[in-house]
């Protein structure tokens, strides 16, 4: 089957190949790709010409071989998935526990965008806790997770302050909710009760200096891939006394019960490690099916312009998710 593969050179990052088919396991579905979504945390690995790596964890398409278990979705569901690689390819095999079937309302490019920045604030949003109310400072917020969380937890009552270098992504911002949008965290005004910081260098520690005491700085990623150093006699000194947690979307996000606010649309059980990503994608599905949610999606190409994509993801030319089509 035809299928992207690592070229080793980051300048053309990916180029069409033949694949193996997938040989799925007993709890997999075979489905057939339509779309899929490229994300940047995958292209920094494509940096790697020694890697044997297939890429591809978001993808939406339809069912071709359900699961021999007999778990999941049956042949000619309409699906979306995160599987952990080689997506994009003709057809993935995917857990169907990491599978949540689309309404008619929801196709499968707007469906291909959801996954990773999805689940990413999804997860975030249960781990900031109660935020109705709250002033949330937003790093980073020019992708596709920051878009995401920016329309959730603006629709439940948080005042969001979004950093954005970009005009047209910072009216967008304003759009989905925030509350307002500054050029650089230094442009700020603080205090804040919730950070959420995803560019790390010099972008961490001015976060930290506008966190309230008390407050919660949430790292959840390294955008400008620059080494961040703390200087904690500075924020002692400072009085703030806050905390610093970091988060990754994979592991466990405990439920924070009916604190949250509106916990009955954004899934109410947290999410266990090793219980997959099905749930919460179909939450995620429901919010988009019911106009609560609205994928940002920058370019949607054939999938020949892969490559031409990863480039534009990596100079910041797109907003929000790129999504490649197969079909």
């Amino acid at each position: 089957m035809k299928a992207m593969l690592p070229t080793g050179d980051i300048s053309r990052a990916v180029e069409f190949g033949e694949a193996e088919e997938p040989e799925p396991r007993e709890d997999e579905a075979v489905i057939t790709v339509e779309a899929y979504s490229v994300n940047r945390g995958e292209t920094f690995r494509l940096e790697d010409p020694l890697r044997r790596w297939l890429p591809g964890k978001d993808v939406a398409g339809t069912v071709l071989r359900p699961a021999a278990d007999g778990s999941g979705p049956a042949r000619g569901t309409r699906v979306v998935g995160h599987p952990p690689a080689r997506g994009w390819a003709q057809r993935a095999a995917v857990p169907t526990r990491d599978l949540a079937v689309l309404p008619d309302r929801v196709d499968t490019t707007t469906a291909a965008a959801l996954p990773l920045a999805g689940l990413t604030a999804l997860r975030l949003l249960r781990a900031a806790g109660p935020i109705a109310g709250r002033r949330i400072l937003l790093t980073g917020a020019s992708g596709g997770v920051g878009h995401y969380f920016t329309e959730l937890a603006s629709g439940i009552g948080a005042r969001i302050t979004a950093v954005s270098a970009g005009e047209e992504r910072g009216r967008r911002l304003l759009d989905l909710g925030a509350t307002e949008v500054v050029p650089d965290v230094e442009k700020a005004e603080g205090p804040f009760d919730l950070v959420l910081e995803s560019v790390g260098g010099t972008s961490l520690p001015a976060a930290l200096a506008r966190l309230a005491p008390e407050g919660l700085l949430i790292w959840f990623g390294q955008a400008s891939r620059a080494p961040v150093t703390l200087n904690f006699f500075d924020f002692f000194k400072a009085g703030v006394g806050g905390s610093i947690r970091h988060f990754d979307y994979t592991r466990s996000a405990p439920s924070h019960g009916s604190d949250r606010g509106s916990s009955a649309d954004l899934g109410n059980r947290g999410n266990r490690i090793g219980c997959g990503y099905g749930d919460d994608l179909a939450v995620l599905v429901r919010l988009v099916a019911t106009g609560r949610l609205h994928p940002e999606i920058g370019i949607r190409h054939d999938w020949s312009r892969t490559a031409e994509a990863i480039t534009d993801l990596r100079a910041r030319r797109i907003r929000g998710n790129a999504v490649l089509i197969t079909s």
